[in-house]
Formats: C-alpha cells, sequence, structure tokens
C-alpha cells in the first residue's frame, strides 16, 4: 500500500521562536502563519516488511537527526493506529532545504498525511497538525490552508494549529532568495542556544504571546496594515533575541538588511509592504496582491542577483494517491 501526499511551506507572521518542551516541540508561545501556493514537497509512504524504515529525500538515504525525524512522526502514527509494520519514504522538495524557506514545514506535513493514510489512521486535520508538529513544529501549520494560528497548549493534546478566516484584500508573499545554501547552524540548535543563553529570550516569549493576540484580532477584521506592521516587528525581534544569545546567532546577511530597508522605502512610496525572515537569510515580503509586481520591481533594483518568487495563499496538506485520495 502506498499514500502519496503533497504540502507546502507556511511562513510565520507571527513568529515561533524557542521550545516549552523539546521531545514534543511544544512552543514557548503560539504563532500565525500563511500557507503559500509554492515550493511544494511531495511524500510517497509505503508500507513495507523489512526490518526498519527507510528514507530519502530527492533520491539520498538520510541517516542520523534527519531520519530519526521522519520515525518520530512514524511511530507516531504506529502508535495511535495500532499497526506495527515498517515504512519506506520517499519524498521530493522543490524548494532549497535547511536555507530559511520552510522545507521542513511542507516535509513533515506532507508526511503525516500520507503516513496516516498509508497506516490506515482515521486522522482529523487537527491530529495530523499534533503529528505533523512531532516532526517540525510549523509543519503543524501547513497541515491547513491559508491563514493559521499554532496554539502554543502545554501537551500534546493542546497544541495544534487551526484555519483562521481572513476577510481582508488577497494577500501575497515575495520570496527573495539570496541564497540557497544550507545554513551553518540548524533552526533547533539555534533556538536551543536562544533559549538557555539570550537574556533577551523572556521578553520574547512576552511580546510575542500579546503580538500573537493582537494579529489574531487584526486577522479577524480583515486589517492588513495591523497585520503586516505585526508581522514586521514579530520577524525583528525574533532575531534581536538570537543576536543576544553566546555565541550569537546571525541568519541575516548584508543582502538580507537592504531588502529589509528597500520594503521601508516601498512603504514611503505608498505601497503596502512588510519584511519578515526566518532561520536563514532569504526575505519574504508581505504585500496585497495587486502591488506584488511594484515589490518584485523595488526588491531587484536592490538586489538583482537574488532570485524572486510571487506566492498566494496556498492549500493545506493533501492526499493525491492513497484510501483518501
Amino acid at each position: 500500500m502506498t499514500s502519496t501526499a503533497t504540502a507546502h511551506p507556511n511562513i510565520a507572521l507571527a513568529k515561533y521562536w524557542g521550545k516549552r518542551n523539546d521531545a514534543l516541540i511544544i512552543p514557548a508561545t503560539g504563532s500565525l502563519s500563511l500557507t503559500l501556493d509554492v515550493f511544494p514537497t511531495t511524500t510517497s509512504v509505503t508500507l513495507s516488511d523489512e526490518g526498519a524504515d527507510a528514507v530519502r529525500l530527492d533520491g539520498v538515504l538520510l541517516t542520523g537527526d534527519e531520519s530519526n525525524r521522519v520515525r518520530t512522526v512514524l511511530d507516531r502514527i504506529r502508535e495511535l493506529s495500532g499497526r506495527t509494520g515498517h515504512a519506506r519514504v520517499e519524498s521530493s522538495n522543490t524548494v532549497p532545504t535547511a536555507a530559511g524557506l520552510a522545507s521542513s514545514a511542507a516535509a513533515f506535513a506532507a508526511l503525516a498525511t500520507a503516513a496516516a493514510d498509508a497506516f490506515g489512521l482515521d486522522a482529523d486535520d487537527r491530529m495530523l497538525s499534533r503529528i505533523a508538529r512531532r516532526g517540525s513544529g510549523s509543519a503543524c501549520r501547513s497541515v491547513f490552508p491559508g491563514v493559521a494560528r499554532w496554539n502554543a497548549g502545554i501537551d500534546d493534546e493542546s497544541s495544534y494549529a487551526e484555519p483562521l478566516s481572513w476577510n481582508g484584500p488577497p494577500l501575497a508573499m515575495v520570496v527573495g532568495i539570496v541564497s540557497s545554501q544550507r545554513k551553518a547552524v540548524s533552526s533547533r540548535t539555534a533556538m536551543r542556544r536562544t533559549v538557555e543563553t539570550s537574556p533577551y529570550f523572556s521578553a520574547w516569549v512576552t511580546s510575542s504571546a500579546a503580538l500573537l493576540d493582537q494579529m489574531s484580532d487584526a486577522v479577524a477584521a480583515g486589517d492588513f496594515a495591523t497585520v503586516g506592521e505585526l508581522t514586521e516587528q514579530s520577524a525583528l525581534r525574533m532575531h534581536a533575541s538570537m543576536f543576544g544569545a553566546v555565541p550569537p546567532v546571525r541568519y541575516l546577511s548584508a543582502a538580507s538588511l537592504a531588502l529589509f530597508d528597500a520594503v521601508v522605502t516601498l512603504r514611503s512610496a505608498g505601497i503596502d509592504a512588510y519584511a519578515t525572515a526566518d532561520a536563514g537569510p532569504n526575505v519574504k515580503v508581505l504585500c496585497r496582491s495587486d502591488q506584488a509586481s511594484h515589490v518584485v520591481d523595488a526588491l531587484t533594483a536592490t538586489i538583482p542577483d537574488a532570485e524572486y518568487v510571487v506566492a498566494h495563499a496556498g492549500p493545506g496538506s493533501h492526499i493525491v494517491t492513497g484510501k483518501g485520495a
């Protein structure tokens, strides 16, 4: 039995950074994101009689931590389904891996969706969100289309994402890829270092909780400007907490900061645009769909050698072939 699922990356507008529980990936604070319609990951799960799980990403057999994270998700699905067989997992990315472009979010949302189907687990979206979270925290949000909020919770049952209704203008996200290189410090390592050593982390947690509630209210009201302003605040505060770690974690490059400055200039010219960046140098710009071309032109004039991709609100994870297709 083979089940195949597709999922897309999401970009956090209200950021997730830091864990309350490392084993279950319970976050220190909630977050809010936009699932995109670009860079899908497709994952196939085939039940196997072999003595162990086998995991391949883009044809390469995974070992070590990357493989163990996949097995964590498979083990949870086996536990919930009551089945004990192993699986062959084949995953294909269309986004650079480990470059701060949410490849893991798409990958683990697709894995959870495909594996649940292959193992015959009757899982609703909330259960899939909790399962995907075990592999990568942000993956819990890629289960859902468009705007989603991850409720931090305190345990496995209460930490999950849910979709939010957006009634404002159509959204776009211009992704500025200034580097496709694998980052030197993984998100997990950087999070742990920030939590353990940054004097700014506690302030990050407190301010993020308040910001998340403000952004959720703005989403409900369709207030684009407020969502955008809070998006930029959240990103800069997250990176500030990393700068305070020992040793400091710096993902933003000179090109990244130049794009942030270009977005400020765009706003002074009347274009509603707001910059954000995750654990990597690549910058994403939230804007109205009808202004995306203006954003691309301005960013290209600033960093002409970067690659720019225009994304819009995308679908949640879904079965392509399998029992649930």
